[in-house]
Order: structure tokens, then C-alpha cells, then sequence
């Protein structure tokens, strides 16, 4: 089972602060244990969303609409994926997250679960996709 751990966007984040040294230290630790344990797949920091676009689909156009996003609550800052064998597992790792904002600040992160190809009913496409997840981009 693969989760992707959401670090939601603040203030901060849309301002290109970079986070402190300890933060950094404490992010590397619970990533190296992840790694350690078999379970991280890839994490990654994103940066402020005025280095970002949308494309808007409205009926049968698209729009292009440049960053920055006023609502910060809605943006992703940041992101980790792992593989584990249950939900109660993904749960141990999510809360041994270190919080993004720092110590003693207010801030959530958001836990989903990725879709698996066997989650889908059989077919051309999805075979298709299958052939995509077994190959990789250099």
C-alpha cells in the first residue's frame, strides 16, 4: 500500500522561507529511518507556488494560470511517499512526522492513500498503465 504524506503550504512556505537547520536534522532522521525501514519512495520539498501554474479546464478549453495562489491552505509545500504493508502502519510512520512548521507552531499534515492498478477493473488502459509503472524515466 502506497500513502503520500502532505505537507500543506503556510505562509512561510509561499514566501520562500527556507526551513532552519534543526527542522532539516529532523526531516533527514525520520526520511533515513523511513529508507532504513524499506518504506520511503521518494519526498520532496515544493517550492512557492508563484514559481507555479494551473491549467484550468472549463467545457472544452484550458487556461493557463500563472502563480502565485492566494489560498495558502489549499497548496502542497511538500511531499513523502511511502510504501507500507497496512493503514495502521502508515499511520505509526504519519505520526512520527516531524511538523513541518517547527516545533510548538499549529500546523496538520494530510495522509492519502495512492491508487493501486489492481484497485481498477481489468482492461485495455489499464494495461497500458501497467506497462507505464514498470517503466522508468532516467
Amino acid at each position: 500500500m502506497r500513502y503520500m504524506i502532505i505537507v500543506k503550504a503556510n505562509q512561510d512556505s509561499e514566501a520562500g522561507v527556507m526551513p532552519k537547520e534543526q527542522l532539516i536534522a529532523e526531516m533527514a532522521k525520520f526520511h533515513e529511518e523511513l529508507a532504513a525501514a524499506g518504506a520511503l519512495l521518494d519526498a520532496s520539498g515544493l517550492q512557492a507556488s508563484s514559481k507555479g501554474w494551473r491549467i484550468q479546464y472549463r467545457r472544452n478549453k484550458r487556461m493557463l494560470i500563472d502563480g502565485p495562489f492566494t489560498e495558502t491552505k489549499e497548496l502542497i509545500a511538500g511531499y513523502t511517499l511511502i510504501q507500507v504493508a497496512s493503514k495502521a502502519e502508515a499511520i505509526e510512520w504519519s505520526k512520527r512526522f516531524p511538523n513541518p512548521a517547527g516545533e510548538g507552531k499549529d500546523c496538520e499534515i494530510e495522509v492519502r492513500q495512492l491508487y493501486e492498478m489492481d484497485d481498477f477493473e481489468p482492461g485495455e488502459a489499464i494495461e497500458r498503465f501497467r506497462v507505464l509503472e514498470h517503466t522508468r524515466i532516467s
